[in-house]
């Protein structure tokens, strides 16, 4: 019988699509040949927001500035635990200013906002799990922002390499499943779980991950390539593209409740759920 799981109310950081396109390519899923949809994205994003407040989520929104199409990806922009925000920079220069902007958005809402010294692209890379932050390198975020990270927040970070370039981000290639939950014992694997792609990672970071989560679901090269990993869990209902179907039935076996969510159409970009949603942990 699959495990009884139960959801726990997140707050999430969203911006709407309102400049979204393709004007750049800074991963392989980008071509500029290719139209975007605007209409469409941004029908899809309002289902998303839909979905989370539905199943009883808070959703706050940025208000998306002319000329950063990528701004839509709210999870790129910092990783917040506790309160404490721990900003961008990103690694290309089309996309940096968005720190600014969302860095004011932070302010106004009361937050100190830290900007790293280093490349780091916020809960891309950087993504909680239990006691330890996972920190995803090889393409963007650099083992200096790790540092800066453990620094700043005081916990442990597993630094973890990726290793193929249609996986750039550590969120397109791994997801958490249950919340973070500091009263949780602290044997490895037991106060979190995760999804991931192992095929995505170097040989020695694999074996950290089936180290820590001994119980980790694993993701076909199919739904990983759907940006099946690139979704939201709150403990219960894991948010998730309607294309990954082989990960929702494991998930589902697990005692989770897939929520598909069709956002096809920023695929385009190399994004997904998770890249659309920045978790604000207070």
């Amino acid at each position: 019988m699959p495990e009884s799981r139960v959801p726990r109310p997140r707050r999430y950081l969203v911006c709407e699509p309102t400049y979204f396109t393709v004007r750049y390519a800074i991963n392989p899923w980008m071509h500029p040949d290719v139209p975007v949809d605007t209409g469409l994205a941004l029908i899809q994003w309002r289902n998303l927001v839909r979905a989370y407040r539905d199943h009883g989520h808070t959703v706050e929104t940025v208000p998306p500035v002319p000329g950063l199409p990528d701004m839509v990806f709210a999870a790129n922009s910092a990783l917040v635990l506790d309160g404490r925000v721990f900003g961008s920079l990103f690694h290309a220069p089309e996309r940096r200013p968005e720190s600014t902007a969302y860095a004011a958005w932070f302010k106004a809402a009361g937050h100190d906002v830290y900007r790293p010294e280093s490349v780091c692209e916020g809960e891309g890379d950087l993504v909680p799990a239990g006691r330890y932050i996972l920190a995803g390198t090889g393409f963007r975020t650099t083992p200096e922002a790790h540092r800066e990270a453990q620094e700043f927040f005081g916990a442990p970070v597993i630094g973890l390499r990726l290793v193929d370039p249609y996986f750039y981000h550590l969120d397109t290639a791994l997801c958490v499943l249950d919340p973070v939950d500091p009263s949780a014992p602290s044997a490895p694997g037991r106060e979190a779980n995760i999804a991931y792609y192992p095929d995505a990672f170097s040989p020695g970071s694999r074996e950290v991950l089936a180290r820590l989560f001994p119980d980790a679901v694993l993701a076909t090269r199919q739904d990983a390539l759907a940006l099946g990993l690139n979704s939201v869990s709150d403990g219960r209902h894991v948010f998730l593209p309607p294309r990954a179907t082989d990960l929702a039935d494991r998930l589902a076996r697990r005692g989770y409740v897939p929520v598909p969510v069709d956002l096809s159409e920023f695929l385009k970009a190399g994004g997904g759920i998770k890249c659309c949603t920045q978790e604000i942990r207070s």
